[in-house]
């Protein structure tokens, strides 16, 4: 039996939450456990309601989304956290994800989209909606001197860079989850990038991504 999503809500504003709730209580797959409504109070539940997933604003008071995300990391590394926000500005964006964030999407998107989000993330990938990642395209990255990657190398990098998770990627280039595995440790060791951060910029920088 598939388990089902536990999902943490985090916004400081009530109708943002109980609408955020009521929607994805719709959803068959998805529990909403808790809510909060600051970084700090998130982090105190979060240890009692053990989420998979953390749904959490960037702009709270007391504890904003940035700083609750390297707490989150440093403390219960392994709840998925997808950021939602107004903003869209790239080195803010980039910021979250260095801080280890697993992706973001933007309030703007529809309530399909960010279910898709959530699902995306708890299979291990990473999710950026669509304002998300143009502001993320227009980075300007400096190559990074490397080994040349193998053309399966290049696949699965372009996958990991759409947000793919191992089984996703395995599917589509019909290969194993161990083989992706390897392939993404192969990946990091060879450009030096150990965060997905890292990864989309040099994919950025070497217009791997389309």
């Amino acid at each position: 039996m598939i388990k089902n999503i536990r999902v943490l809500l985090v916004d400081d504003h009530m109708l943002v939450l109980d609408g955020l709730q009521a929607r994805l209580e719709l959803e068959g797959n998805i529990d909403i456990i808790a809510t909060a409504s600051n970084g700090l109070e998130a982090l105190e539940k979060a240890k009692e309601a053990q989420p998979d997933l953390v749904l959490m604003d960037v702009s709270m008071p007391i504890l904003n989304g940035l700083e609750a995300t390297k707490r989150f990391k440093a403390e219960q590394p392994n709840v998925k956290i997808l950021m939602l926000s107004m903003h869209n500005d790239k080195e803010y964006i980039l910021s979250l994800i260095q801080s280890g964030a697993n992706g973001y999407v933007l309030k703007d998107v529809s309530s399909e989209e960010l279910v898709q989000a959530i699902n995306t993330v708890c299979q291990g990938g990473t999710y950026f909606s669509s304002g998300a990642s143009d502001s993320l395209f227009s980075l300007a990255a400096s190559p990074k001197q490397s080994d040349d990657l193998t053309k399966r190398e290049v696949a699965v990098l372009k996958a990991l860079t759409a947000g793919l998770s191992n089984k996703e990627i395995g599917q589509s280039l019909n290969i194993s989850v161990r083989t992706v595995e390897t392939h993404r440790q192969n990946i990091k060791n060879k450009l030096d990038i150990h965060t997905s951060a890292g990864l989309i910029k040099y994919a950025l920088a070497n217009q791997l991504i389309e």
